[in-house]
């Protein structure tokens, strides 16, 4: 099992190495663009790290996070969208770039990278707490409810770390044209969570309960 899910995880970091840096500097027309070789170190060195330790130490939770096969309608929308976001969002920073239509200072650029890493952090952190984080909305066999640490705070910590994770990319890649662009992201996840609620009160056994106890899904004292 392990050595297919070496293969499965390697295959899908490559694809996603290899992806992004064609839909950043293909548009950009030259390899100098400094931005997006830190932004790329950024990403995947923590990525790679994260999934050594996952296969090493917690393989069922790597397997589920590299299941991206959502069954639920509405995830499958938000997801489409979500890859358009990203990949238009990557061309302009590119663009960007190019045509030097932004110019962002450095200290905006290093604060980004700050807020990427300190994302990745508490990423890894919620994963650590929560076993059953899959990538698709499901309910797992003998899943239970969470309510420690980041989930006693608000009901999906993870998509309060994805939001903050996403809308530091374009400013790390210096251009605001780009970060206009991924603020649809907020969006797509608020419709996420409206219907992942939905499924997790039906048959997530004490996850009204939970909702009581936790009022606040994203933000606490805002929604």
């Amino acid at each position: 099992m392990k050595r297919k899910l070496l293969i499965q995880s390697c295959t899908q970091f490559l694809m996603g190495l290899s992806t992004v840096s064609l839909l950043l500097f293909l548009p950009a027309g030259s390899i100098d663009y400094w931005n997006a070789w830190i932004f790329i170190g950024l990403l995947f060195i923590p990525m790679l790290i994260t999934g050594i330790i996952l296969l090493l130490k917690a393989p069922d939770l790597l397997a589920k996070r590299l299941n991206t096969k959502e069954k639920e309608i509405e995830q499958k929308q938000v997801i489409t969208l979500s890859v358009f976001m990203f990949a238009g969002g990557f061309i302009v920073a590119a663009l960007d770039f190019k045509y030097s239509w932004s110019n962002l200072p450095d200290w905006v650029i290093i604060a980004a990278a700050v807020i990427f890493l300190t994302s990745y952090g508490l990423y890894a952190e919620i994963m650590r707490e929560n076993a059953y984080l899959s990538r698709t909305v499901e309910v797992q066999e003998s899943q239970k409810v969470i309510d420690t640490g980041l989930y006693g705070i608000v009901r999906h910590p993870m998509y309060f770390v994805t939001i903050t994770l996403f809308l530091s990319m374009p400013l790390i890649l210096g251009s605001v044209y780009s970060f206009i662009i991924f603020l649809i992201y907020p969006i797509l996840i608020i419709k996420r969570i409206k219907n992942e609620e939905a499924v997790l009160r039906e048959k997530l056994n004490g996850y009204i309960e939970y909702s009581k106890k936790v009022k606040y899904r994203l933000i606490p004292y805002i929604w």
